[in-house]
């Protein structure tokens, strides 16, 4: 005789319950992963919007300061406190140490958006709460300690639509502020360690950037060649490009 249960007044036979409860596996092994995609693909969406905001504000910083960007970076004594402005925190140095909008937001706006939300890595600079993003310094920012110091006119850029501004920064160490091209170039000729300003390809494989003209997109070529040699790019980081050519102003 079958041994079997009883729900509702219909029995089901023990195999019957097993079939189901199988079948009911089965539906769940394929819909958590597809539930995981679906998070990071939110994740992935949401970062897009941070950087669309990041490029917007840097359309609204050129036309308040004379065409220029702002700078990638500077540090200084300002009224007795020693300041490390970055190009999207600044840190003062007080006790304890306070940090405030950077350049790019004019001292105003909120710091949550420059946290990616699919990095949970340190900031790697100074004690900044959030992180994730980094911004063009080989050709846009430049800043205090480099080749050129002054930061591009954004007339300088003969190709924005094809110009990286801001993307999500990432390398062996965690996050990284200050985009690299690969190779030497006039803005940073004397750098070294470019790998150390990569590109986290971290949305299921892709890397999202903002270019000059206002545009954001997820990028998928991992580029890894480099002037300091491949074999230092970390797993699932990586270049936009096999040459400087997305990073330049060509």
């Amino acid at each position: 005789m079958n041994r079997c249960l009883v729900a509702g007044g219909r029995a089901f036979t023990l195999i019957e319950l097993l079939v189901v409860m199988a079948t009911i596996a089965i539906l769940a092994g394929l819909l958590v992963p597809a539930l995981a995609r679906a998070k990071q693909r939110g994740k992935s969406v949401a970062c897009l919007s941070n950087l669309r905001q990041m490029a917007i504000a840097a359309g609204a910083y050129v036309a308040d300061h004379d065409d220029s960007y702002p700078a990638a970076y500077s540090t200084g004594i300002e009224n007795g406190v020693s300041v490390s402005r970055g190009w999207d925190l600044t840190t003062l140095m007080e006790s304890p140490p306070r940090v405030v909008p950077g350049l790019l937001w004019e001292g105003q706006g909120t710091e949550r958006i420059q946290q990616c939300p699919s990095f949970a890595g340190k900031a790697n600079w100074l004690v900044d709460p959030m992180t994730g993003y980094n911004y063009n310094t080989s050709y846009i920012g430049h800043g205090q300690f480099e080749s050129i110091q002054e930061p591009a006119k954004a007339g300088a850029v003969r190709n924005p639509q094809g110009t990286v501004l801001f993307g999500d920064g990432q390398y062996g160490g965690g996050a990284n502020k200050f985009m690299r091209a690969p190779f030497p170039n006039p803005g940073d000729a004397g750098f070294r360690g470019r790998y150390a300003g990569t590109q986290g390809f971290r949305h299921l494989g892709w890397s999202n950037a903002a270019f000059c003209d206002g545009h954001v997109e997820s990028m998928t070529e991992r580029h890894t060649q480099n002037a300091d040699g491949a074999d230092k790019v970390a797993p699932g980081t990586g270049f936009l490009s096999a040459d400087n050519s997305v990073y330049d102003l060509e």
